[in-house]
């Protein structure tokens, strides 16, 4: 598994939106994104704290080399 990179809520949430993920809402800081019948919550934060994106992947149920690529292409 590849180190998990810094970066912000909005590229986080971009790199989703091209894996099919699509914004249901957002309340303050904290994005609720949808794919099907699973979803996961981004905070819209400046930088991502390795953990809390660790776990967004894991709420979101992809790898992290899927979300390397994506936010990479």
């Amino acid at each position: 598994m590849p180190e998990l990179p810094v970066v912000s809520g909005a590229e986080a949430v971009r790199a989703l939106k091209r894996l099919g993920f699509t914004v249901a809402r957002q309340r303050g800081s904290h994005i609720v994104l949808r794919r099907g019948a699973s979803g996961c919550v981004a905070p819209n934060h400046r930088q991502l704290k390795k953990g809390a994106l660790s776990g967004l992947l894991e709420q979101a149920g992809i790898s992290a080399d899927e979300f390397m690529e994506a936010l990479h292409s």
